[in-house]
Order: structure tokens, then sequence, then C-alpha cells
């Protein structure tokens, strides 16, 4: 982990959504997620935050952007997964199955940025996260709309890959003027199909 605490798992998936969806731009933004900070993981919090504050001007290009690094992140995390743990969170019932993600949701947070945490509460058809220093919303001014869109995608593609459905929304968030972050999914039923994270195993 680099002296600034930033994770490879986001600068990784950010890098990678920028890629998909302003490739033209991306030879700018290299300029602070360049190859060698990548492959070393030596990116900290004064670059990243330099390439969201930028990403923040290109308009509907930040919630596309940051919404696929989410997914990238949850992805990623989970192929490295070992695959016994994998098989384990899938064969558990489905009350089981969404504490255990809930959990795994927090240490991709804790994974992204060593300064931000997750507090999660599970109820009956739904998880809430609430999110503690996030690098996404660390804004001067309120910004017009959520900055956590990385999270909410994150979460809903973690819990995708083990065969939940769910649908999330940012229902609060410190870089839009609010007093913290806070993300919700509301759980389908169970999809009966084995999940990706299963077929991978």
């Amino acid at each position: 982990m680099p002296d600034a605490g930033i994770g490879r798992v986001l600068v990784a998936s950010l890098h990678q959504g920028i890629a998909d969806i302003l490739p033209t731009r991306l030879t700018f933004y290299e300029e602070w997620l360049n190859a060698e900070g990548l492959r070393g993981g030596t990116i900290g919090a004064a670059p990243v935050s330099a390439v969201l504050s930028f990403l923040r001007q290109e308009g509907d290009a930040y919630d596309l952007i940051t919404t696929r690094a989410g997914r990238y992140a949850a992805e990623w995390t989970v192929e490295t997964m070992p695959a016994f743990r994998r098989r384990v969170i899938n064969a558990a019932p489905v009350w089981m199955r969404t504490r255990m993600l809930a959990r795994l949701a927090k240490q991709l947070v804790r994974d992204s940025c060593q300064t931000s945490r997750a507090y999660s509460k599970v109820r009956r058809g739904s998880i809430r996260i609430d999110l503690r220093d996030s690098v996404f919303c660390s804004v001067r001014e309120p910004a017009r709309r959520p900055l956590c869109r990385f999270y909410a995608a994150a979460f809903a593609r973690m819990l995708d890959l083990f065969q939940l459905d769910a649908a999330a929304a940012v229902i609060a968030c410190r870089g839009a003027g609010g007093d913290g972050c806070v993300v919700t999914l509301a759980l389908s039923p169970d999809r009966s199909a084995p999940g990706e994270a299963d077929r991978a195993a």
C-alpha cells in the first residue's frame, strides 16, 4: 500500500474506466495514472484527487467512468479471492451470503483507500452501507449530484457475482453536501442459476 493509502484496485479500475469511456483523453489522465505507478502501486491520494477533479469537469462522463470503474473493482476483487472462499459464499443460504458480502464490501472500501471505512447494516431485503472519508467525495465545493457511484456500482456488481440481484442507490453523499455517504442495496429474490463467481471457481 503506498504512503497515501490508495489501493491498486481503485487506481487500476479508474484507469480502465477512463480508457473505456474517454479513450482520446487517456493520455492526459496518465500524467497522474502512469504505468509505473500502476505497476508499483505507488499512486497516492494527490494524483487520484487530481484525476477525480478533472473528471468532474467532463460532464456525464464522470458518472459513466466511476460506475464502470466500480464494476471492474468488484470483478477484480472477486477474481483474486481464493476459489474455496468463492464456493463457500455461493453455497451459503441467502441470509448468510448477504452478510458475508456486506463484509466483503467493507473490505473493498478499505482496499480502495486506506483512510476510508464502511459500516454496514443488513436487514431483511436490504443492505445499508455508510461510507466514511471516501476519496471520491473529498471536495471543496458541494457537487450538484452524488459522487459515490463508484461504490454503489461496486457493491451491486459484487452481489450480482454471487447470485444476488440488488438495486443500488446513493441516498446521501458528503460530496453533494450531505453529512455523510450512504449507499443502500435493495435485494431481489435470489437467482436460481449458478452465478458468475461460482462458474469462475
